[in-house]
């Protein structure tokens, strides 16, 4: 029994040597790639230089811009910044989730600032941009998404709130170019120049 389940393995071996070299061959034959020629390389050399990137930016009407930053960049890029600033405030002895009420609101008009100076200048103040911010508020302070939607639209009635939003624009802006956020613009220095706390 021991040879003929020996014979069988090499069989099977073999059979699958012969789908893999088929394989590599069709492969081959469909593949457009041809190897640099000397065509190939003056073409190569009379391209135009790359155009610096444009900022991306936040879709205003149905969500994200296909030229702009997309969804996952941005809320990478808010996650990193409110992490830091999170870690900053524990640090100075506030606990962002454990806060009091006004105080996760401050959070999160320091973070739709944020997210506006993030994101192109056209696509500010979007729907989809409260919707965001508002999700990403509740998930690290806990305040209600209704609750942040209703603190993001009502923001210009607030002069603590609007205080809030510059300093998270300002924070954001220097991050995005330095990446650190200055003492003066932090989400610490927001909140408890602008609340008792």
């Amino acid at each position: 029994m021991t040879p003929s389940f020996v014979l069988l393995i090499e069989l099977g071996l073999i059979a699958l040597l012969l789908l893999l070299a088929f394989r590599m061959l069709t492969l081959v034959r469909n593949d457009p790639f041809e190897p640099a020629t000397a065509a190939y390389a003056e073409l190569a050399t009379q391209a135009p230089a790359p155009q610096p990137v444009k900022p991306r930016g936040f879709s205003a009407g149905r969500g994200f811009a296909s030229q702009g930053l997309d969804k996952c960049e941005l809320i990478t890029r808010l996650h990193i910044l409110l992490s830091i600033q999170e870690r900053h405030c524990r640090e100075k002895g506030l606990e962002l989730d454990t806060a009091p009420h006004a105080v996760k609101e401050y959070v999160a008009a320091w973070l739709y600032g944020a997210a506006c100076s993030l994101c192109d200048k056209s696509q500010r103040h979007s729907g989809a941009l409260v919707t965001l911010v508002s999700q990403l508020a509740n998930r690290k302070t806990g305040l209600r998404q209704p609750e942040a939607v209703q603190v993001l639209s009502t923001l210009t009635g607030s002069a603590t709130l609007l205080a809030c939003f510059r300093y998270g624009v300002e924070g954001a802006e220097y991050w995005n170019e330095h990446r650190h956020v200055p003492t003066a613009c932090s989400l610490y220095s927001a909140i408890t120049s602008n609340a008792f706390i």
